[in-house]
């Protein structure tokens, strides 16, 4: 029997659950080692982005992931996932280091967008994702994003300008959220599920349209088995692995070009 096709709403739905493995799981079953590094050495340690060093083997990298929490006191210390400037920040710091120290930098993208609040924009929240897009277009070293639950708005994209960018089955990646663009086109938040079958935001859609390189097979299920989560993070692990292969074959400053024509849409993958 011919499995049903999802709707581009119940993989927004299937996105933003609760229960869906959050970065932290994937960082924790993918890397057979991961220290967490913390704060932006200017104004505090936001928790709503997670970076620090991890390994496979003898590879070193650097990890930068949007984290989600579960429970009501989880969502509240990491802001339900939402990051403040000095999250971005603190992903600066972090990119600049795995430069001198020419570790490849992978980010996990999961994200509402980054948190609209009067303090967030009092500390300078658009420069400071400005900033981050900026200084990852001219990292030396190979960056690798997987989109792996809800990547909205310039909260996602600031740590996505990457070599390689990769979404998993039932991921979102889009400019805003459904709600958003229908407030914005419609005046009417209502017809989110409407705005979702038309915004192309399933990893399918953006696949077609060449924005992302590859699609990561997954389950469906949100109380997915131990063994189908295993296998997700298997998966994963596996293109991380063959796409940091062919980007070490290239020298520093093709990574930095072939990063640069990816996202200028001049004889790059889009």
């Amino acid at each position: 029997m011919e499995k049903r096709q999802l709707s581009a709403w119940e993989k927004v739905e299937i996105a933003r659950n609760p229960k869906r493995k959050t970065s932290l799981d994937y960082i924790n079953e993918i890397f057979d080692q991961f220290i967490e590094l913390h704060g932006d050495r200017n104004f505090s340690d936001d928790k709503s982005i997670v970076c620090g060093l991890a390994r496979i083997k003898n590879q070193n990298f650097t990890i930068i992931a949007e984290q989600k929490g579960r429970t009501t006191k989880e969502n509240i210390e990491r802001n339900f996932g939402m990051p403040n400037p000095e999250s971005y920040r603190k992903a600066i710091r972090f990119m600049r280091q795995a430069e001198k120290f020419k570790r490849p930098v992978i980010t996990f993208i999961d994200t509402k967008g980054a948190y609209p609040g009067i303090g967030a924009e009092e500390r300078g929240q658009g420069e400071a994702i400005a900033r981050s897009m900026f200084e990852m277009t001219r990292l030396k070293v190979p960056i690798i994003s997987i989109v792996i639950g809800e990547g909205s708005s310039g909260g996602a994209l600031a740590i996505g300008v990457a070599n390689k960018v990769f979404m998993l089955e039932n991921a979102i990646y889009s400019i805003l959220s459904p709600e958003g663009y229908a407030s914005i086109l419609w005046k009417d938040a209502s017809r989110a599920k409407e705005a979702a079958e038309k915004m192309k935001l399933t990893a399918k859609d953006l696949y077609d349209l060449k924005v992302i390189d590859k699609i990561i097979k997954e389950s469906s299920k949100i109380d997915e088995e131990k063994e189908e989560f295993e296998e997700t993070a298997k998966r994963i692990k596996s293109e991380i692995l063959s796409a940091l292969a062919e980007l070490n074959k290239q020298k520093s400053t093709d990574i930095v070009e072939q990063r640069y024509l990816k996202f200028r849409n001049i004889g790059g993958n889009l």
